[in-house]
Protein backbone atom coordinates (compact mmCIF):
# COMPACT_ATOMS: atom_id res chain seq x y z
CA UNK A 1 0.00 0.00 0.00
CA UNK A 2 1.47 3.38 -0.98
CA UNK A 3 1.64 6.41 1.30
CA UNK A 4 -1.58 8.09 0.14
CA UNK A 5 -3.64 4.92 0.39
CA UNK A 6 -2.24 4.18 3.85
CA UNK A 7 -3.23 7.66 5.03
CA UNK A 8 -6.72 7.27 3.55
CA UNK A 9 -7.09 3.91 5.32
CA UNK A 10 -6.03 5.51 8.59
CA UNK A 11 -8.47 8.39 8.18
CA UNK A 12 -11.26 5.92 7.32
CA UNK A 13 -10.53 3.89 10.44
CA UNK A 14 -10.67 7.01 12.61
CA UNK A 15 -13.78 8.37 10.95
CA UNK A 16 -16.19 5.51 10.24
CA UNK A 17 -19.65 6.41 8.94
CA UNK A 18 -18.53 9.83 7.63
CA UNK A 19 -19.04 9.43 3.86
CA UNK A 20 -19.01 13.11 2.90
CA UNK A 21 -15.75 13.73 4.76
CA UNK A 22 -14.12 10.64 3.28
CA UNK A 23 -15.22 11.61 -0.24
CA UNK A 24 -13.48 14.98 0.16
CA UNK A 25 -10.34 13.43 1.66
CA UNK A 26 -9.99 10.87 -1.12
CA UNK A 27 -10.55 13.47 -3.85
CA UNK A 28 -7.85 15.77 -2.49
CA UNK A 29 -5.26 13.19 -1.46
CA UNK A 30 -5.41 11.19 -4.70
CA UNK A 31 -4.70 14.34 -6.69
CA UNK A 32 -1.58 15.09 -4.60
CA UNK A 33 0.43 12.08 -5.80
CA UNK A 34 2.61 14.12 -8.22
CA UNK A 35 3.41 16.66 -5.48
CA UNK A 36 4.44 14.03 -2.95
CA UNK A 37 6.87 12.47 -5.43
CA UNK A 38 8.63 15.82 -5.90
CA UNK A 39 8.49 16.79 -2.23
CA UNK A 40 9.36 13.86 0.07
CA UNK A 41 9.67 16.35 2.94
CA UNK A 42 5.86 16.44 3.12
CA UNK A 43 5.76 12.71 3.84
CA UNK A 44 8.63 12.96 6.32
CA UNK A 45 6.73 15.65 8.25
CA UNK A 46 3.47 13.63 8.09
CA UNK A 47 1.68 16.58 6.48
CA UNK A 48 -1.17 14.43 5.12
CA UNK A 49 -1.80 12.81 8.49
CA UNK A 50 -1.81 16.21 10.17
CA UNK A 51 -3.91 18.05 7.60
CA UNK A 52 -6.69 15.44 7.59
CA UNK A 53 -7.06 15.66 11.38
CA UNK A 54 -8.86 18.83 12.54
CA UNK A 55 -6.97 20.96 15.02
CA UNK A 56 -10.15 21.24 17.07
CA UNK A 57 -13.60 19.60 16.91
CA UNK A 58 -16.40 21.15 18.93
CA UNK A 59 -19.86 19.65 19.39
CA UNK A 60 -22.26 21.21 21.86
CA UNK A 61 -25.88 21.27 22.99
CA UNK A 62 -28.07 24.19 21.93
CA UNK A 63 -31.17 24.44 24.11
CA UNK A 64 -33.80 27.08 23.28
CA UNK A 65 -37.49 27.86 23.70
CA UNK A 66 -40.01 28.04 20.88
CA UNK A 67 -42.95 30.45 20.79
CA UNK A 68 -45.05 27.99 22.80
CA UNK A 69 -42.35 28.20 25.52
CA UNK A 70 -41.52 24.55 24.95
CA UNK A 71 -37.89 23.52 25.24
CA UNK A 72 -36.07 22.39 22.08
CA UNK A 73 -32.61 20.86 21.80
CA UNK A 74 -30.26 20.90 18.80
CA UNK A 75 -26.62 20.10 18.21
CA UNK A 76 -24.05 22.74 17.41
CA UNK A 77 -20.72 22.17 15.68
CA UNK A 78 -17.51 24.05 14.96
CA UNK A 79 -14.63 22.24 13.28
CA UNK A 80 -11.39 24.27 13.23
CA UNK A 81 -9.29 22.45 10.65
CA UNK A 82 -6.19 24.55 10.05
CA UNK A 83 -4.85 27.97 11.01
CA UNK A 84 -1.56 27.60 9.13
CA UNK A 85 -2.31 30.65 6.96
CA UNK A 86 -4.35 32.81 9.32
CA UNK A 87 -7.38 32.80 11.65
CA UNK A 88 -9.85 29.99 11.08
CA UNK A 89 -12.47 31.09 8.53
CA UNK A 90 -15.57 29.37 7.26
CA UNK A 91 -19.35 29.48 7.34
CA UNK A 92 -22.06 28.30 9.70
CA UNK A 93 -24.80 26.09 8.22
CA UNK A 94 -28.23 25.70 9.84
CA UNK A 95 -30.03 22.77 8.19
CA UNK A 96 -31.60 19.48 9.37
CA UNK A 97 -29.03 17.51 7.34
CA UNK A 98 -26.07 18.91 9.28
CA UNK A 99 -23.93 16.30 11.00
CA UNK A 100 -20.27 15.85 11.89
CA UNK A 101 -19.39 14.31 8.51
CA UNK A 102 -20.82 17.19 6.49
CA UNK A 103 -19.18 19.82 8.69
CA UNK A 104 -15.81 18.04 8.46
CA UNK A 105 -16.06 17.72 4.68
CA UNK A 106 -16.85 21.42 4.39
CA UNK A 107 -14.10 22.41 6.81
CA UNK A 108 -11.50 20.28 5.03
CA UNK A 109 -12.42 21.81 1.66
CA UNK A 110 -12.35 25.27 3.22
CA UNK A 111 -8.66 24.96 4.08
CA UNK A 112 -7.66 24.75 0.41
CA UNK A 113 -10.33 27.12 -0.85
CA UNK A 114 -9.13 29.83 1.54
CA UNK A 115 -5.54 29.15 0.57
CA UNK A 116 -6.40 29.76 -3.09
CA UNK A 117 -7.91 33.19 -2.38
CA UNK A 118 -4.39 34.56 -1.58
CA UNK A 119 -5.86 36.09 1.62
CA UNK A 120 -4.47 35.15 5.09
CA UNK A 121 -7.23 32.80 6.24
CA UNK A 122 -7.23 29.32 7.74
CA UNK A 123 -10.06 26.83 7.27
CA UNK A 124 -13.05 25.94 9.47
CA UNK A 125 -16.77 25.20 9.29
CA UNK A 126 -19.66 24.94 11.70
CA UNK A 127 -23.39 24.90 12.10
CA UNK A 128 -26.34 23.08 13.59
CA UNK A 129 -29.15 20.67 12.67
CA UNK A 130 -31.56 23.50 13.50
CA UNK A 131 -33.93 24.40 10.62
CA UNK A 132 -34.79 28.13 10.37
CA UNK A 133 -37.55 27.42 7.83
CA UNK A 134 -40.99 27.88 9.32
CA UNK A 135 -39.61 29.47 12.49
CA UNK A 136 -40.63 32.93 13.67
CA UNK A 137 -38.06 35.70 13.97
CA UNK A 138 -38.21 35.37 17.76
CA UNK A 139 -37.56 31.63 17.60
CA UNK A 140 -34.60 32.15 15.29
CA UNK A 141 -33.30 34.87 17.60
CA UNK A 142 -33.54 32.68 20.70
CA UNK A 143 -31.80 29.82 18.93
CA UNK A 144 -28.99 32.08 17.62
CA UNK A 145 -28.47 33.59 21.06
CA UNK A 146 -28.21 30.15 22.65
CA UNK A 147 -25.87 28.95 19.87
CA UNK A 148 -23.56 31.95 20.34
CA UNK A 149 -23.58 31.62 24.13
CA UNK A 150 -21.47 28.50 23.64
CA UNK A 151 -19.62 29.41 20.45
CA UNK A 152 -18.37 32.84 21.60
CA UNK A 153 -15.62 31.37 23.79
CA UNK A 154 -14.00 29.70 20.77
CA UNK A 155 -14.02 32.55 18.23
CA UNK A 156 -12.52 36.03 17.80
CA UNK A 157 -11.21 38.45 15.19
CA UNK A 158 -7.71 36.91 15.35
CA UNK A 159 -8.83 33.38 16.27
CA UNK A 160 -11.82 32.15 14.27
CA UNK A 161 -14.17 34.26 12.13
CA UNK A 162 -17.37 32.43 11.09
CA UNK A 163 -19.65 33.56 8.26
CA UNK A 164 -23.02 32.53 6.87
CA UNK A 165 -23.88 29.48 4.78
CA UNK A 166 -27.10 27.57 4.04
CA UNK A 167 -29.78 28.71 6.50
CA UNK A 168 -27.62 31.51 7.89
CA UNK A 169 -28.22 34.89 6.29
CA UNK A 170 -28.19 38.48 7.47
CA UNK A 171 -30.91 37.88 10.08
CA UNK A 172 -29.04 35.02 11.76
CA UNK A 173 -25.67 36.78 11.58
CA UNK A 174 -27.24 39.84 13.21
CA UNK A 175 -28.71 37.90 16.12
CA UNK A 176 -25.44 36.03 16.71
CA UNK A 177 -23.35 39.19 16.51
CA UNK A 178 -25.64 40.93 18.98
CA UNK A 179 -25.22 38.09 21.47
CA UNK A 180 -21.44 38.00 21.00
CA UNK A 181 -21.27 41.76 21.61
CA UNK A 182 -23.48 41.46 24.70
CA UNK A 183 -21.33 38.72 26.25
CA UNK A 184 -17.86 40.03 25.39
CA UNK A 185 -18.42 43.80 25.35
CA UNK A 186 -16.41 43.93 22.10
CA UNK A 187 -17.40 45.21 18.68
CA UNK A 188 -14.96 43.39 16.41
CA UNK A 189 -14.75 41.56 13.12
CA UNK A 190 -15.79 38.23 14.62
CA UNK A 191 -18.45 37.42 12.01
CA UNK A 192 -18.69 38.28 8.33
CA UNK A 193 -21.82 38.73 6.29
CA UNK A 194 -22.84 41.55 8.61
CA UNK A 195 -25.39 44.24 7.78
CA UNK A 196 -24.09 47.19 5.77
CA UNK A 197 -24.96 49.57 8.60
CA UNK A 198 -22.65 47.83 11.07
CA UNK A 199 -19.56 46.60 9.24
CA UNK A 200 -20.78 44.51 6.32
CA UNK A 201 -19.28 44.63 2.85
CA UNK A 202 -20.92 45.49 -0.43
CA UNK A 203 -20.92 42.58 -2.96
CA UNK A 204 -20.99 39.98 -0.15
CA UNK A 205 -24.48 38.84 -1.16
CA UNK A 206 -23.50 38.56 -4.83
CA UNK A 207 -19.95 37.33 -4.29
CA UNK A 208 -20.18 33.56 -4.69
CA UNK A 209 -22.38 33.75 -7.80
CA UNK A 210 -20.32 36.52 -9.37
CA UNK A 211 -17.05 34.76 -8.53
CA UNK A 212 -18.33 31.49 -10.01
CA UNK A 213 -19.02 33.14 -13.35
CA UNK A 214 -15.73 35.06 -13.27
CA UNK A 215 -13.86 31.75 -12.83
CA UNK A 216 -15.80 29.95 -15.57
CA UNK A 217 -15.25 32.92 -17.87
CA UNK A 218 -11.49 32.65 -17.27
CA UNK A 219 -11.58 28.92 -18.11
CA UNK A 220 -13.44 29.66 -21.33
CA UNK A 221 -11.05 32.45 -22.30
CA UNK A 222 -8.11 30.10 -21.71
CA UNK A 223 -9.70 27.69 -24.18
CA UNK A 224 -10.38 30.49 -26.69
CA UNK A 225 -14.12 30.32 -25.96
CA UNK A 226 -16.62 32.71 -24.44
CA UNK A 227 -19.75 33.06 -22.32
CA UNK A 228 -21.21 35.21 -25.10
CA UNK A 229 -24.14 33.39 -26.69
CA UNK A 230 -23.78 30.27 -24.50
CA UNK A 231 -26.86 28.49 -23.16
CA UNK A 232 -26.51 28.12 -19.41
CA UNK A 233 -28.26 25.89 -16.85
CA UNK A 234 -28.02 26.80 -13.16
CA UNK A 235 -29.33 24.60 -10.35
CA UNK A 236 -30.57 26.19 -7.15
CA UNK A 237 -32.35 29.49 -6.59
CA UNK A 238 -30.54 30.92 -3.58
CA UNK A 239 -27.97 33.70 -3.57
CA UNK A 240 -25.34 31.72 -5.48
CA UNK A 241 -27.68 30.72 -8.29
CA UNK A 242 -29.44 34.08 -8.55
CA UNK A 243 -26.26 36.12 -8.86
CA UNK A 244 -24.58 33.57 -11.11
CA UNK A 245 -27.52 33.98 -13.50
CA UNK A 246 -27.25 37.76 -13.24
CA UNK A 247 -23.52 37.86 -14.00
CA UNK A 248 -23.74 35.22 -16.74
CA UNK A 249 -26.46 37.25 -18.45
CA UNK A 250 -24.27 40.37 -18.21
CA UNK A 251 -21.55 38.43 -20.06
CA UNK A 252 -23.97 37.45 -22.83
CA UNK A 253 -25.09 33.97 -21.77
CA UNK A 254 -28.72 32.84 -21.96
CA UNK A 255 -29.65 31.12 -18.66
CA UNK A 256 -32.67 28.90 -19.27
CA UNK A 257 -33.17 26.85 -16.09
CA UNK A 258 -33.12 27.13 -12.29
CA UNK A 259 -34.37 24.87 -9.50
CA UNK A 260 -35.30 24.50 -5.85
CA UNK A 261 -35.62 21.40 -3.67
CA UNK A 262 -38.97 20.46 -5.27
CA UNK A 263 -38.26 20.81 -8.99
CA UNK A 264 -36.99 23.07 -11.74
CA UNK A 265 -38.18 25.64 -14.27
CA UNK A 266 -37.20 25.75 -17.92
CA UNK A 267 -37.65 28.99 -19.84
CA UNK A 268 -36.18 28.73 -23.36
CA UNK A 269 -36.43 32.49 -23.80
CA UNK A 270 -34.19 33.04 -20.79
CA UNK A 271 -34.88 33.21 -17.06
CA UNK A 272 -36.55 36.46 -15.95
CA UNK A 273 -34.40 37.00 -12.89
CA UNK A 274 -36.55 39.72 -11.37
CA UNK A 275 -39.39 37.18 -11.07
CA UNK A 276 -37.14 34.62 -9.37
CA UNK A 277 -35.88 37.26 -6.95
CA UNK A 278 -39.41 38.36 -6.11
CA UNK A 279 -40.50 34.78 -5.49
CA UNK A 280 -37.46 33.61 -3.52
CA UNK A 281 -36.13 36.72 -1.78
CA UNK A 282 -39.34 38.65 -1.08
CA UNK A 283 -42.30 36.25 -1.10
CA UNK A 284 -40.31 33.12 -0.12
CA UNK A 285 -42.39 30.94 -2.47
CA UNK A 286 -41.53 27.83 -4.46
CA UNK A 287 -39.98 28.27 -7.87
CA UNK A 288 -42.96 26.47 -9.44
CA UNK A 289 -44.82 29.81 -9.22
CA UNK A 290 -42.55 31.13 -11.99
CA UNK A 291 -44.32 29.01 -14.62
CA UNK A 292 -47.68 30.49 -13.60
CA UNK A 293 -46.35 33.98 -14.32
CA UNK A 294 -44.42 33.27 -17.53
CA UNK A 295 -46.54 31.10 -19.81
CA UNK A 296 -43.65 30.13 -22.07
CA UNK A 297 -41.88 28.45 -19.15
CA UNK A 298 -42.34 24.89 -17.88
CA UNK A 299 -42.10 23.55 -14.34
CA UNK A 300 -40.99 19.94 -13.83
CA UNK A 301 -41.20 18.10 -10.51
CA UNK A 302 -37.93 16.66 -9.24
CA UNK A 303 -34.47 18.17 -9.59
CA UNK A 304 -32.33 15.66 -11.45
CA UNK A 305 -33.98 16.29 -14.81
CA UNK A 306 -32.49 19.77 -15.00
CA UNK A 307 -29.24 18.26 -16.31
CA UNK A 308 -31.02 16.82 -19.33
CA UNK A 309 -31.53 20.31 -20.72
CA UNK A 310 -28.98 20.93 -23.52
CA UNK A 311 -26.48 23.63 -22.57
CA UNK A 312 -22.90 24.72 -23.12
CA UNK A 313 -22.35 25.91 -19.52
CA UNK A 314 -23.61 24.13 -16.40
CA UNK A 315 -23.42 25.74 -12.97
CA UNK A 316 -24.52 23.30 -10.22
CA UNK A 317 -25.26 25.59 -7.28
CA UNK A 318 -27.70 23.67 -5.09
CA UNK A 319 -26.15 20.93 -2.94
CA UNK A 320 -23.54 18.19 -2.75
CA UNK A 321 -23.60 15.23 -5.17
CA UNK A 322 -26.45 16.60 -7.30
CA UNK A 323 -24.70 15.60 -10.55
CA UNK A 324 -24.07 11.86 -10.71
CA UNK A 325 -22.40 9.84 -13.45
CA UNK A 326 -25.60 9.50 -15.51
CA UNK A 327 -26.31 13.24 -15.35
CA UNK A 328 -22.72 14.03 -16.32
CA UNK A 329 -22.95 11.75 -19.35
CA UNK A 330 -26.22 13.44 -20.35
CA UNK A 331 -24.56 16.86 -20.13
CA UNK A 332 -21.62 15.72 -22.24
CA UNK A 333 -23.92 14.13 -24.83
CA UNK A 334 -25.82 17.40 -25.11
CA UNK A 335 -22.71 19.47 -25.75
CA UNK A 336 -21.64 20.99 -22.41
CA UNK A 337 -18.19 22.63 -22.68
CA UNK A 338 -17.78 24.07 -19.17
CA UNK A 339 -18.99 23.13 -15.68
CA UNK A 340 -18.44 25.38 -12.67
CA UNK A 341 -19.33 24.20 -9.18
CA UNK A 342 -21.25 26.89 -7.34
CA UNK A 343 -22.14 24.52 -4.49
CA UNK A 344 -19.71 22.51 -2.40
CA UNK A 345 -18.93 19.15 -4.02
CA UNK A 346 -22.08 19.04 -6.21
CA UNK A 347 -20.51 16.50 -8.59
CA UNK A 348 -19.84 12.91 -7.54
CA UNK A 349 -16.34 11.51 -8.19
CA UNK A 350 -17.77 9.45 -11.07
CA UNK A 351 -19.30 12.58 -12.61
CA UNK A 352 -16.00 14.44 -12.35
CA UNK A 353 -14.27 11.56 -14.16
CA UNK A 354 -16.82 11.79 -16.96
CA UNK A 355 -16.18 15.52 -17.40
CA UNK A 356 -12.41 15.20 -17.34
CA UNK A 357 -12.34 12.29 -19.81
CA UNK A 358 -14.56 14.29 -22.19
CA UNK A 359 -12.21 17.31 -21.94
CA UNK A 360 -14.97 19.44 -20.43
CA UNK A 361 -13.61 22.52 -18.68
CA UNK A 362 -14.35 21.69 -15.03
CA UNK A 363 -14.05 24.23 -12.20
CA UNK A 364 -14.11 22.42 -8.83
CA UNK A 365 -15.92 24.09 -5.94
CA UNK A 366 -12.86 24.99 -3.91
CA UNK A 367 -11.74 27.19 -6.81
CA UNK A 368 -14.95 28.17 -8.61
CA UNK A 369 -17.05 29.10 -5.57
CA UNK A 370 -14.30 30.76 -3.53
CA UNK A 371 -15.74 34.22 -4.22
CA UNK A 372 -17.91 34.18 -1.12
CA UNK A 373 -15.12 33.55 1.36
CA UNK A 374 -12.83 35.88 -0.60
CA UNK A 375 -15.28 38.73 -0.10
CA UNK A 376 -15.61 37.74 3.56
CA UNK A 377 -11.86 38.22 3.76
CA UNK A 378 -12.26 41.63 2.13
CA UNK A 379 -14.92 42.45 4.73
CA UNK A 380 -12.41 41.61 7.48
CA UNK A 381 -9.87 43.95 5.87
CA UNK A 382 -12.39 46.79 5.72
CA UNK A 383 -13.34 46.21 9.37
CA UNK A 384 -9.69 46.26 10.47
CA UNK A 385 -9.23 49.62 8.72
CA UNK A 386 -12.59 50.97 9.95
CA UNK A 387 -13.62 51.85 6.41
CA UNK A 388 -15.98 50.71 3.66
CA UNK A 389 -15.16 50.26 -0.02
CA UNK A 390 -17.58 50.98 -2.86
CA UNK A 391 -19.44 48.22 -4.69
CA UNK A 392 -17.23 48.75 -7.74
CA UNK A 393 -14.00 48.51 -5.74
CA UNK A 394 -14.98 45.29 -3.99
CA UNK A 395 -16.18 43.79 -7.29
CA UNK A 396 -12.87 44.65 -8.97
CA UNK A 397 -10.96 43.01 -6.11
CA UNK A 398 -13.21 39.94 -6.29
CA UNK A 399 -12.71 39.58 -10.03
CA UNK A 400 -8.94 39.89 -9.59
CA UNK A 401 -8.94 37.21 -6.88
CA UNK A 402 -10.90 34.80 -9.09
CA UNK A 403 -8.48 35.45 -11.96
CA UNK A 404 -5.54 34.70 -9.64
CA UNK A 405 -7.21 31.47 -8.50
CA UNK A 406 -7.62 30.42 -12.13
CA UNK A 407 -3.98 31.26 -12.91
CA UNK A 408 -2.68 29.43 -9.80
CA UNK A 409 -4.73 26.30 -10.55
CA UNK A 410 -3.78 26.36 -14.23
CA UNK A 411 -0.05 26.75 -13.55
CA UNK A 412 -0.04 24.08 -10.82
CA UNK A 413 -1.82 21.59 -13.10
CA UNK A 414 0.67 22.22 -15.88
CA UNK A 415 3.68 22.07 -13.55
CA UNK A 416 2.67 18.67 -12.21
CA UNK A 417 1.87 17.12 -15.58
CA UNK A 418 -1.91 17.55 -15.72
CA UNK A 419 -2.50 20.58 -17.99
CA UNK A 420 -6.11 21.73 -18.06
CA UNK A 421 -7.08 19.64 -15.03
CA UNK A 422 -8.35 22.26 -12.56
CA UNK A 423 -9.22 19.60 -9.98
CA UNK A 424 -5.56 18.67 -9.63
CA UNK A 425 -4.47 22.28 -10.09
CA UNK A 426 -6.73 23.69 -7.37
CA UNK A 427 -5.91 20.94 -4.90
CA UNK A 428 -2.17 21.21 -5.48
CA UNK A 429 -2.02 25.02 -5.44
CA UNK A 430 -4.08 25.17 -2.25
CA UNK A 431 -2.21 22.32 -0.55
CA UNK A 432 1.36 23.41 -1.25
CA UNK A 433 0.86 26.81 0.35
CA UNK A 434 -0.62 25.26 3.49
CA UNK A 435 1.96 22.46 3.64
CA UNK A 436 4.92 24.83 3.35
CA UNK A 437 3.47 27.01 6.11
CA UNK A 438 3.07 23.95 8.34
CA UNK A 439 6.73 23.08 7.76
CA UNK A 440 7.72 26.65 8.66
CA UNK A 441 5.73 26.47 11.92
CA UNK A 442 7.35 23.24 13.10
CA UNK A 443 5.66 20.45 15.04
CA UNK A 444 2.14 21.47 16.01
Amino acid sequence: MDYVESVIAQVQQRNPDQPEFMQAVKEVLHSLQPVLKKHPEYQDAKILERITEPERQLMFRVAWQDDKLEYQVNRGFRIEFSNALGPYKGGLRFHPSVNISIIKFLGFEQVFKNSLTTLPMGGAKGGSDFDPKGKSDNEVMRFCQSFMTELYRHIGADTDVPAGDIGVGGREIGYMFGQYKRITNRFESVLTGKGLNWGGSLVRTEATGYGLVYFVDEMLKGAKKSMEGATCVVSGSGNVAIYAVQKAAELGANCVAMSDSNGFIYDPDGIKLETVQQLKEVERKRISEYAKIHKGAKYIEGCSGIWRIPCQVALPSATQNEIDEAAAKELVKNGVIAVGEGANMPSTPEAVDVFLKADVLFGPGKAANAGGVATSGLEMQQNDMRMSWSFEEVDIRLKDIMRKIYVAASLAAEHYGCPGNFVVGANVAGFVKVANSMLDHGLM
